[in-house]
């Protein structure tokens, strides 16, 4: 039987040669990774001078993560970085080669010019004076000092603008921090100052701009994508406004602003969305209580009413109620005289109602503010048709119905008029001339009018019955009673007419 002792003794004598081969592995793995670390960072480095920045990165990335201590790499990183237009994530990697080698002049004084850009004045002065301590080269003491110098003159200006700011003069606070922001262009603070400056000017399109660079710089800045959605929502874009608050609600959905304005937003934009399709399918009076609906909802602002009345108009001239509709069109004409849509909307309400004079100043306006608008361009020749045509014959006042008279009411005005101004009925011989005309122009209008063909030429402004506006076209009623449908004027006696009506 082997003894304890002397299996231990064998164990032992194993002991250093397997400590040998541990130390060989662990030794090879450590030249294979340094040699690793090597490949990635030349591969980087050709990669970045190629442009191919991603590919660069991915290398650089691996680099970090093969040796956390080689500064070299953090520094690559950041210049790819900074390469991309991330500086946020630059910041870190140079902070990481300043903890590392403290003497590396080039990236203390590239996180300096970062954080200046940012607006961290204290830590960018803090950094420019470390670089003129630490015996850098010509070229970066000028730079360190020039951007030091800089960064004084930004404190000062800081300042300047809170006191402004802060005595509500905005237009002074605003100018202050143009200057500020020319060099600390990353500096969410101070556009947000600026923006608040701009609203308080009135000037909501800086604002936006100034907000919208603020929500990127800052990935939490829930009060900017708020003060978006509000300033889109008094300018009566809700679509926008809904973006914006969708955004506030995406990084913290229990904001109690962004949730409670969401909500308003939202019953507002589905209001005006229902009040479209009903546009769209014909159902104008719906429309126009789903728009009235919308000016209840928020009545406060009032570009929303205007935008639902702008609608209202266009639906009541798309449903043929013109005198409706030139009322609520000159209401918003009122606050908006340069709005084309509803000028041409009012212009065509006017031509409904027979007021061609006021359709041509309308389309003549709007022609003024939209040159190259086919629809104005026809709608103002039509116009000018239907007022020549009006100052000669018109066949809906003959028969005395509306443009939007049916063929069954043209029908029954039509044997109305007929039997009242028959030339049988009259005996005097002026007032039989008299009746005969009449009796022609009835007949005229009732065929017109019943012909959809002649019909839609008559209300683009043409007289189908006009030998003038229909050269080379043959019609009836050229001369006297010759060709009269319907009825036999030369029957016994010398009216005596038979009627045929259809």
């Amino acid at each position: 039987m082997v003894s304890i002792d002397h299996v231990a003794h064998k164990i032992l004598a194993y002991i250093p040669y397997v400590l040998v081969l541990i130390d060989m592995r662990y030794d090879g793995v450590k030249c294979g990774r340094d040699g690793n670390v090597d490949h990635h960072m030349e591969m980087g480095k050709n990669l970045l001078a190629a442009g191919q920045l991603a590919d660069a990165l991915s290398h650089f990335h691996a680099a970090v993560d093969g040796d956390p201590n080689n500064y070299m790499a953090y520094y690559r990183r950041a210049t790819v970085f900074l390469a991309m237009g991330k500086s946020k994530s630059a910041l870190p990697d140079l902070s990481r080669v300043v903890e590392l080698k403290p003497d590396f002049t080039s990236a203390q004084l590239q996180r300096g010019n970062l954080l200046l850009k940012h607006g961290r004045l204290d830590e960018a002065e803090s950094d420019f004076k470390k670089v003129l301590k630490s015996n850098p080269s010509d070229k970066e003491e000028r730079e360190a000092q020039s951007q030091l110098t800089k960064s004084d003159e930004i404190q000062r200006l800081v300042a300047q603008a809170r006191s402004s700011f802060g005595s509500k003069d905005y237009v002074t606070a605003a100018a202050q921090l143009d200057t500020i922001i020319e060099t600390c262009i990353w500096d969410v603070a101070s556009r947000e100052m600026r923006a608040e400056c701009f609203i308080q000017m009135g000037e909501m399109g800086n604002a936006i701009s100034d907000l919208k660079v603020a929500s990127k710089l800052k990935s939490d800045n829930t009060q900017a994508f708020y003060k978006l959605s509000t300033i889109y929502y008094n300018l009566g874009d809700h679509e926008m406004s809904l973006n914006e608050v969708r955004e506030c609600l995406k990084l913290d959905p229990d904001h109690k602003q962004c949730y409670s304005h969401y909500k308003q937003v939202k019953k507002l934009n589905k209001q005006i969305q229902s009040a479209e399709e009903l546009i769209q399918e014909q159902r104008y009076e719906d429309a126009v209580s789903k728009y009235e609906a919308v000016i209840k909802t928020e009545p406060n602002v009032h570009l929303f009413s205007l935008l639902a009345k702008e609608r209202i108009c266009h639906a009541l001239t798309q449903g043929q109620q013109a005198s409706r509709a030139i009322s609520v069109c000159s209401e918003v004409l009122q606050s908006d005289p340069e709005n084309v849509d509803v000028l041409k909307d009012r212009a065509e309400a006017y031509i409904q109602d027979e007021q061609y004079e006021e359709a041509i100043k309308d389309y003549e306006t709007a022609a003024k503010h939209s040159e190259n608008d086919r629809q104005i361009k026809e709608g103002l020749e039509r116009a000018q048709r239907l007022l020549k045509q009006s100052q000669k014959k018109d066949y809906y006042k003959i028969l005395g119905v509306k443009r939007t008279a049916q063929k069954k009411e043209i029908i029954k005005a039509y044997r109305k008029l007929a039997q009242q101004w028959h030339p049988d009925n009259f005996q005097d011989p002026e007032e039989k001339k008299k009746a005969e005309k009449k009796f022609i122009d009835i007949a005229q209008a009732k065929e017109v009018l019943t012909d959809p063909e002649m019909r839609t030429k008559f209300d683009h402004g043409e007289d189908p019955m006009d030998p003038e506006s229909q050269q080379g076209h043959n019609h009836h009623f050229h001369g006297g009673f010759h060709g009269f449908q319907g009825f036999n004027p030369f029957g016994s006696g010398p009216f005596n007419f038979k009627f045929n009506f259809n």
